[in-house]
């Protein structure tokens, strides 16, 4: 993969009046990267996002998108990107082909239609109804198509599998996975950690306004905790699963079932488990907001 930035932002600042958005954003993203941007919902990723594209103005701070401050020449930026906003707004009389020959035109006819043709068959997207008439998971679905259809340098997607079953989520993922082997640089948007794990190559945690951590999703999952319900045939002693390595006893109910959490690997709590007679065993992995408490609480503490 290429080491040359592809996004960059310093010291990125948003107010909206007395709420501070964006409070000195600091990211890189390598070009030909697919990099997942996480945090909870309110925590500035559309604001930074919008600010990419000089759709919003920041405060203060420094832009560079593919080299260009967008500040100065948004349209060259605005050219090489497909933008997937987290509220895409269509004219709600055309229909899905119309809207995509609209945004077509806006960009010089560069489309290739048969590719477009392709991209709504496999996100089983039909392109004759009018925009009125779909469900909000084909509006996404049109949407998704609209920022793919002219194989752009850059890809800006904010929550882009939002309403889609996992199915077509899957589906999403391999798309952007495609677009990064044509040599597309993929920011995406989430509070998914699942999907983050299965695309990015590496996240930027955003809460508050601040960037938190940037790792390699696979050290964010072996970090994160899990909850482990176990059943059992007959009443045991569990005492001794409070002893396992990570594994914390949040419950039990007679000696039947117990509800464990467990932080890393689960292989220690799995081993001692083989000697007790288990008749069901059920795994649950955190929220995205569940993980941001357990790993910055005494950042919230502070604050």
């Amino acid at each position: 993969m290429s080491k040359e930035i592809a996004l960059m932002t310093q010291g990125l600042t948003k107010s909206y009046g007395k709420v501070r958005a964006l409070r000195g954003v600091d990211l890189e993203v390598q070009r030909g990267e697919i990099f997942g941007y996480l945090g909870p919902n309110g925590a500035g990723k559309t604001t930074t996002i919008r600010c990419l594209l000089d759709l919003i103005r920041p405060d203060g701070g420094t832009v560079r998108v593919l080299g260009i401050d967008p500040q100065a020449d948004s349209v060259p930026v605005q050219a090489r990107t497909g933008y997937l906003p987290g509220e895409l707004q269509l004219d709600p009389n055309m229909t899905t082909e119309g809207a995509l020959r609209y945004f077509n035109a806006l960009r010089g006819n560069k489309a290739d239609w048969g590719f477009v043709r392709q991209l709504a068959a496999r996100l089983d997207l039909d392109l004759k109804p009018a925009i009125k008439n779909l469900s909000h998971g084909n509006k996404q679905k049109a949407g998704i198509v609209q920022a793919l259809m002219h194989r752009p340098k850059l890809l800006l997607l904010d929550e882009p599998t939002l309403g889609l079953d996992p199915l077509m989520q899957q589906e999403v993922l391999r798309l952007l996975a495609e677009a990064q082997a044509w040599g597309a640089t993929v920011f995406f948007s989430s509070h998914i950690l699942s999907e983050v794990q299965a695309a990015a190559e590496r996240v930027a945690f955003i809460r508050n306004g601040v960037i938190v951590e940037v790792a390699e999703p696979a050290s964010l999952i072996n970090r994160a905790w899990r909850r482990a319900h176990v059943r059992f045939r007959q009443p045991v002693d569990m005492s001794s699963l409070a002893n396992v390595p990570g594994v914390t006893l949040l419950s039990q109910d007679d000696g039947t079932s117990v509800l464990l959490q467990v932080e890393g690997d689960m292989d220690d709590l799995i081993k001692a488990l083989a000697s007790f007679p288990v008749s069901d065993f059920e795994t649950e992995r955190p929220s995205l907001e569940e993980i941001f408490l357990a790993h910055y609480k005494d950042d919230q503490e502070e604050e």
